[in-house]
């Protein structure tokens, strides 16, 4: 089959490798669409150890069920495989579990390729009236769509919805759309980028400015900063919640005293359980998210590009899809 590699930081190859072989009780997916989440660029740019070159990145995916007997389904996949039985699983808490693995990163490789290979409780059929592109954006999705479900739960109802959103990728349009799905109607997206806050506005239909103003119920900090944790901090309303999914810098920028001062609940938040994904697959499907017109599609053989292109912040729209087979 063909594949995208990470071979060296921003160095990825295309060519033709062994197509996975599913162990015992998995299915075997032709991959039909593939998102280059921020994860895969972080490990582009060598930035993740956790992902060591050479490997198939790639891990928001969708396509379609080759042999057995689900033969010929279209799916979209949840990429974190989990143990099913430690605490945390048994809890509803997978994204949590301690064995947990996911496509992208060792010992599974990702689905920058023609075909890979996932446990059965991992796919989530799509109706034929859903494309497998739009289906692929299940999964940056159920990460805002955890986050957003875990601060309306953490938000003491006296306080008045309103919601900042830090960054106008993919997550972060996420965050909004999700919040607006169950029922924040005001929100706002921070994007600095002139052309990314055009865009959002324009094709996305969300509100969007370019630094951070008042005070919010609920900051999604889609980035992960310093600079944008002290944004959180600052613009938090008392009483209010911090929503932490971004991975950009390790430390730095939380006003700590003003946090306990004012009470502002912290919440960093990491992918999503299953129930959130299957949830997530759902509003999808019932156009509960909207259009979902903010990707683009690119042959997964000109991927490199693509990397290149978000590389040098040429990309406009918060998501590039790879088609495998174009």
């Amino acid at each position: 089959m063909k594949a995208l590699i990470y071979d060296a930081p921003e160095n990825m190859g295309f060519r033709e490798v062994p197509a996975p072989v599913p162990s015992f009780g998995e299915e075997l997916i032709r991959v039909d669409a593939v998102g280059i989440c921020g994860s895969d660029m972080h490990a582009y740019l060598g930035h993740d150890s956790r992902r060591p070159a050479p490997l198939i990145l790639g891990h928001e995916a969708a396509g379609v069920i080759t042999g057995g007997s689900r033969d010929g389904e279209r799916v979209t996949i949840n990429p974190l495989v989990t143990c099913g039985t430690c605490e945390a699983c048994r809890g509803g808490r997978e994204n949590l579990c301690e064995d947990r693995q996911i496509i992208s990163m060792p010992p599974r490789e990702g689905a920058f390729a023609q075909y890979v290979s996932m446990p059965p409780r991992n796919l989530v059929r799509v109706p034929d009236h859903v494309s497998l592109a739009r289906s692929a954006l299940a999964e940056p999705l159920a990460v805002s769509w955890h986050a957003a479900r875990l601060g309306l739960e953490a938000l003491d109802p006296i306080v008045p919805q309103s919601a900042l959103v830090l960054g106008g990728g993919a997550i972060g349009v996420g965050a909004a759309l999700a919040l607006k799905a169950m029922g924040v109607e005001n929100t706002l997206i921070v994007e600095p980028n002139d052309n990314r806050r055009s865009y959002l506005t324009q094709t996305c239909e969300l509100a969007a400015v370019q630094a951070a103003e008042g005070q919010h119920a609920l900051v999604v900090d889609a980035v992960g900063l310093a600079a944008t944790r002290a944004d959180a901090s600052a613009h938090t309303r008392p009483g209010g919640v911090i929503l932490h999914i971004g991975l950009g810098e390790d430390a730095g920028g939380l006003d700590i005293r003003r946090m306990t001062l004012q009470e502002i609940t912290f919440i960093g938040t990491y992918t999503y359980t299953a129930e959130d994904f299957r949830a997530t697959a759902q509003a999808i499907f019932d156009g509960r998210l909207g259009k979902l017109n903010w990707f683009e599609t690119r042959p997964l053989a000109e991927g490199a590009g693509a990397f290149a292109d978000i590389r040098k912040g040429q990309v406009m729209a918060p998501k590039i899809v790879l088609e495998p087979w174009a």
